[in-house]
């Protein structure tokens, strides 16, 4: 029960103001970490989760249709990536100027409304990607079934695209202002209602019509565009975000800023899509292999990326806290921040990796019907897959907590040619050459993962060392 008082007192930032809390400056920046950092991880995990209900309700279709969407995902997350960079760049652009000064609410409202435009403006031409699913899939050698299946569940998720992006925008902001709380709330709440829709509409249930993975696409969408509304009701009610005023002449252009926000977005965009999409380009390795492969790969990835949201939210709580010390030109703060990000990450995914290693058949049987013969193949492949996504979580933490760092910097170029090099030279090329062209088939596409990782987490540690090493200027 104490337990449980300590990290409720934690995440509501009480903890912090405590006379205990003052003993030093590690200890402050660990509770300052945690406070926005513990409620942020839990946003992303639930977050995510609304894409692991769909994956948990389409596996109960069969393995045709999970490894269908798991193709469609391909394209889509391709696109959203890239988008992410406007998004993300929300949280250097304000967590600076508010670490500058905490009362500087007009540039810090020009971050947030330009970043929420930059992320409009490019669901434009990923639509017209959207469009070309099936082509896609097929260029790259995918079953011309599967690829036919995969094109209506990408255009069922397009409408919830451009909310999705706005969804990460409005909560780095909240989070460089400390209010982590209420994102974590509304993305449970509409986890709920995406779990309620998809049960109506993959199904067929209530009177509902039976659409598959079109009403998976169609739920999830609906969903990110609840948790936007959400978000910009509490922005606008709330007391300290309502002084920023965001949405007060929304429409009115702001191009200098607009700017500033695509040119440091557009690397963060392209490093977030070499990283991940080097999972994704696993998928098609996975394609050319077997029908089994793909879908045992795309529930072991899953449960990769759900043990990665706790890390990944730190991280980006570490970004928010070095964003803000650098702001204040607090060289010290900066090193410190970086660091104990760096080593809440590892813990966290180490929590997770541990089971993942222990019990991968029970895990398996979570997402596929064991008693079902014609599933049996696959999950006996998911049980060999966990064991080396768990080897990688350790490189995993370290690597996203060492780019978040850098981004709070707003350091984000030479990042993107490390993740270039670390995922798509060294990476990719194992994967593609012990997958296909070595007897160890579907395992070497794993083991040239856990390569790509490796290289990432040490040549982005040695960056950030460098980089923070001196007097901030």
């Amino acid at each position: 029960m104490r337990l449980l008082k300590n990290v409720w007192s934690i995440m509501s930032g009480t903890h912090i103001t405590a006379p205990g809390a003052r003993s030093g400056p590690w200890r402050r920046e660990f509770l300052a970490l945690m406070s926005l950092g513990l409620p942020m991880a839990a946003t992303q995990l639930v977050q995510f989760s609304i894409q692991t209900v769909d994956v948990l309700m389409i596996g109960r279709l069969g393995p045709d249709y999970l490894a269908a969407a798991s193709l469609g995902l391909v394209v889509f997350y391709a696109m959203f990536l890239l988008g992410l960079g406007p998004a993300m760049a929300v949280t250097p652009l304000v967590s600076q100027t508010l670490g500058a000064d905490r009362e500087n609410y007009k540039d810090a409202r020009r971050s947030v409304r330009m970043g929420l435009w930059a992320s409009v403006i490019f669901c434009v031409p990923a639509v017209l990607v959207f469009a070309f699913t099936e082509e896609i899939e097929l260029a790259f050698g995918q079953p011309p079934h599967l690829a036919k299946m995969a094109e209506p569940y990408v255009l069922a998720l397009a409408p919830g695209l451009p909310f999705a992006l706005g969804v990460i925008a409005m909560r780095n902001f909240l989070a460089a202002i400390a209010r982590t709380r209420a994102p974590l709330y509304f993305i449970i709440g509409t986890t709920v209602v995406n779990a309620f829709l998809n049960y109506l509409l993959i199904y067929g249930n209530f009177g509902f019509p039976r659409l598959e993975l079109v009403g998976a696409g169609i739920a999830s969408s609906l969903s990110h565009a609840l948790g936007f509304f959400l978000l910009v009701a509490y922005a606008k009610m709330e007391k300290e975000s309502a002084k920023f005023d965001l949405f007060t002449r929304a429409l009115h252009p702001d191009w200098e800023r607009l700017r500033e926000v695509f040119r440091l977005g557009w690397p963060i965009g392209i490093t977030f899509a070499f990283e991940a999409m080097l999972f994704n380009a696993a998928v098609l390795l996975m394609g050319r292999i077997g029908v089994d492969e793909v879908a045992a790969y795309q529930v072991a990835l899953n449960v990769a990326a759900v043990a990665f949201m706790a890390p990944l939210g730190l991280a980006m709580a570490g970004a928010t806290r070095v964003g803000l010390q650098a702001g204040a030109k607090d060289a010290d703060g900066v090193r410190r921040a970086a660091l104990v990000s760096i080593l809440a990450c590892i813990g966290a995914i180490m929590l997770v990796a541990i089971p993942m290693m222990a019990a991968p058949h029970f895990i398996a049987g979570l997402y596929l019907d064991a008693d079902e013969a014609a599933n049996a193949n696959v999950i006996a492949l998911v049980a060999t897959f966990l064991p080396i996504a768990a080897a990688f979580a350790l490189f995993d933490a370290t690597q996203v907590a060492a780019n978040q760092a850098l981004r709070g910097l707003k350091d984000v170029r030479i990042p993107m040619v490390i993740t270039f090099v670390s995922y798509w030279v060294i990476g990719f090329t194992i994967s593609a050459w012990l997958g296909l062209g070595t007897p160890v088939g579907a395992k070497g596409v794993w083991y040239g993962l856990l390569a790509g990782l490796a290289s990432a987490s040490v040549m982005l540690s040695v960056r950030l060392w460098m980089i923070t090493r001196g007097d901030l200027r």
